[in-house]
């Protein structure tokens, strides 16, 4: 399930903005940022242990979705607590980390995407992927990535149905800086026309708040390999 670069990139092809994923070269002259939101409390999981510390193919939930998110060689920040800074602190720089105080934490989702997007507010866009989706794939993130280009908002689909990541083009810099809550970006996507980009990646569809969600998502990973 995990591709890995067939070849080392050449010098003038990195310099370029030529990224592999899957063991395709992909050229990407416009690289908006990736933004992981890992700040949640993650209640509906119970249990001692967080969702995202949950292990996950030889790493932890939020560990795979990170790494898939590196590997996309996309510019990453990741904007988790103290709490699970060790989590993203073992993968990350401490440049490309916002860590939140437990009141900055409780404002949702949508809070913890607009640190992320002002962290790197410098970004042509800012492709969206919550820290408990582990199975989606880079050249997902790539896919997604690469239609911001042309449009103000995009979200991966999978045989039509809508999932996740979510993009936004930086011309909604200011919207995006108002988001609160966890149904903020669902309102910005009702304002703008959004473009599903289809991927052959049922990940898109698999986010982890239940233990029952996350067998599931052990049992697909299983048969993909």
């Amino acid at each position: 399930m995990h591709g890995g670069c067939g070849a080392i990139l050449d010098p003038k092809e990195e310099a370029a903005g030529a990224v592999c994923s899957g063991g395709l070269k992909t050229r990407m002259r416009f690289r908006p940022t990736i933004v992981v939101p890992a700040a949640g409390p993650g209640h509906r999981f119970g249990g001692p242990l967080h969702k995202l510390a949950q292990p996950f193919d030889g790493s932890t939930v939020l560990g795979r979705t990170l790494r898939h998110a590196i590997a996309s060689q996309l510019p990453v920040v990741v904007v988790t607590t103290a709490a699970r800074l060790p989590l993203a602190g073992a993968l990350l720089a401490t440049r490309d980390i916002v860590v939140l105080d437990e009141a900055e934490a409780a404002r949702g989702m949508g809070a913890s995407i607009a640190a992320g997007i002002a962290e790197r507010s410098g970004a042509p866009g800012w492709v969206v992927l919550p820290g408990d989706m582990p199975l989606v794939q880079p050249a997902t993130l790539l896919a997604v990535a690469g239609a911001l280009e042309q449009q103000a908002v995009v979200y991966a689909q999978h045989r039509g149905r809508a999932g996740h990541p979510v993009a936004f083009a930086a011309e909604l810099y200011s919207e995006l800086m108002q988001l609160n809550g966890d149904d903020g970006v669902r309102r910005l996507m009702l304002r703008y026309p959004a473009f599903g980009q289809e991927v052959d990646d049922a990940g898109v569809l698999l986010g982890v708040d239940t233990p029952a969600d996350l067998e599931t998502m052990r049992k697909v990973l299983e048969q993909a390999i």
